[in-house]
């Protein structure tokens, strides 16, 4: 299990909603961020290591979502023009209840229990073909167990697009 902690807010952008998610994600704080400390670039490395097909080369800077404790993110699939194949996020500060959901048939669904420190990747079928949601705190319960939401930071992984080079050609991909 990966664990990390989130420390500061520096550098983190008060924001209303994502443009490429059409509003899904309410109450929260967002950055993008290049320069990491060594040990979280060793931690960057493991998801990498977890999550990635070696070769596959990764979206640079990496993506720092801070949902405020009554914030939520509506069911969505990420768009194929900001992310590709595969979308990882290391959870952290406080648990919360993920729900995917197919897209074409309701009926099939599952919800996962983040806890923080672990590790979601959507690739494949969960990639593409259902949507995802994190619960808004009435709303978050794991089975009959109630997962009361707090803070909840989340680093998020995202391969390249299809057909998109890397942005600096010849420079190795970055950790995450």
């Amino acid at each position: 299990m990966l664990r990390a902690s989130a420390g500061g807010d520096e550098g983190l952008v008060i924001a209303g909603s994502l443009t490429w998610n059409s509003g899904a994600i309410h109450g929260f704080r967002e950055t993008e961020k290049s320069r990491w400390s060594e040990a979280s670039r060793a931690i960057l490395q493991r998801v990498q290591a977890a999550a990635f097909s070696p070769g596959q080369t990764l979206l640079s800077p990496v993506h720092v979502l801070d949902l405020e404790p009554r914030g939520y993110i509506k069911p969505h699939v990420d768009s194929i023009k900001f992310c590709g194949a595969t979308i990882a996020g290391l959870s952290l500060l406080s648990p919360s209840v993920m729900r995917l959901v197919h897209t074409q048939e309701p009926g099939e669904w599952l919800e996962l229990l983040l806890e923080p420190g672990s590790l979601y990747v959507l690739r494949g079928s969960a990639r593409y073909d259902f949507s995802h949601e994190i619960l808004r705190d009435e709303e978050s319960f794991f089975g009959a167990r109630r997962v009361p939401r707090g803070r909840r930071i989340s680093v998020i992984c995202r391969s390249l697009p299809e057909g998109m080079g890397p942005e600096e050609p010849g420079q190795p991909p970055p950790a995450c």
